[in-house]
This record gives C-alpha cells, structure tokens and sequence, in this order.
C-alpha cells in the first residue's frame, strides 16, 4: 500500500498550483506528507472531515474547501483515509 500511496502523492504534487498533500487514517495518523502540508496538521484535517460528515451523515462525505485570499485547502475522505491538498488560487 505505502509504494501506492507514494505514487498518488507524486501524482498530485505534479498538479499545477498544488503545494502540499497529506493523507491519514481515521484516527488521525499521518500515512503520507509532502509539500507544505505538515504531518501535525493530520489529526485536525481527520476532525473537520468527521464534523462535515454530520451535517448528512446520510450521504457520501463532503469535499471541506477552507480558503484564504491565496491559498485553499481541499479535505476529503474516501473510506477511512482523510486526504488535504493544498493548493494556490490561480
């Protein structure tokens, strides 16, 4: 799985604009960081994903977009990992 996620991780970083990303389980372990993305911001990305999954717990999870005049951070979970991706506004 490690040598996968490396390869998503590398695939993303290649996207223009995207300067960091992060990958962690459900508790908030950090599996993957490169960029500006900092392994402490693991378990904070996992508990806004668990927040915006109680809004409808009914539907698939949201995609959190948290944005400043510059920069955005996307958040998204797929089973029990939690992505971010952060990015900036082009």
């Amino acid at each position: 799985m490690e040598k996968d996620l490396d390869k998503v991780v590398e695939e993303i970083m290649s996207t223009p604009n995207v300067t960091g990303c992060l990958f962690a389980d459900h508790k908030g372990l950090c599996l993957a960081a490169k960029g500006a993305a900092h392994v402490d911001s693991a378990g904070i990305l996992v508990a806004i994903s668990e927040q915006a999954c109680k809004l409808q717990p009914n539907l698939k999870p949201p995609t959190v977009c948290l944005e400043t005049d510059q920069k955005m951070c996307l958040i998204q979970r797929h089973g029990t990992i939690t992505g971010g991706i952060f990015k900036l506004k082009a």
